[in-house]
């Protein structure tokens, strides 16, 4: 006797190749938003200790350094938790046609599950990239922050 089951709607994943793209297309947007926190970061340089003298160069203590590359990769990284929570996708996503959806429901995700895929990409990066090319392996084509964060990326059909 069968069983009655709902039939499921399956999603095909991206290839590396196609979110390698989109991750080029985001880094120009992340380019020019990286060139506008330098900007602010230099101004407020500026207005705090004042210009620097002809031909010198500002000198920030290894503090400052550290304070400003980390305050960096929080606009990174929200640039990206902004995006997926409110559309499910980056602009470079959307041109290659790519979602971001909870592994569970295929709906947008969370901004816990946007942060956490946030984070754990930063880590997939630090190794060498290994968290993508498990999507190589892995028999569903998912990298590895999407699997510690319940999400997963989908191709979606063309227009």
């Amino acid at each position: 006797m069968k069983k009655n089951v709902t039939p499921v709607t399956e999603f095909a994943a991206p290839g590396l190749p196609r979110i390698f793209a989109a991750m080029v297309y985001d880094s120009l947007l992340l380019a020019a938003i990286s060139i506008a926190y330098g900007a602010l970061v230099v101004g407020i340089d500026v207005a705090i200790f004042g210009q620097p003298e002809a031909g010198q160069r500002i000198h920030w203590s290894l503090f400052a350094k550290v304070f400003i590359t980390l305050g960096w990769l929080l606009v990174i990284t929200f640039f990206y938790v902004y995006f997926w929570q409110k559309f499910g996708q980056t602009l470079g996503m959307k041109t290659w046609r790519m979602q971001l959806v909870d592994a569970n429901t295929n709906q947008i995700v969370s901004y816990s599950q946007a942060l956490k895929r946030s984070a754990f990409a930063w880590l997939s990066l630090l190794l060498l990239g290994m968290g993508y090319w498990l999507s190589l392996v892995h028999p569903q084509g998912r990298l590895l922050h999407d699997l510690l964060s319940g999400t997963k990326l989908i191709l979606l059909k063309k227009k």
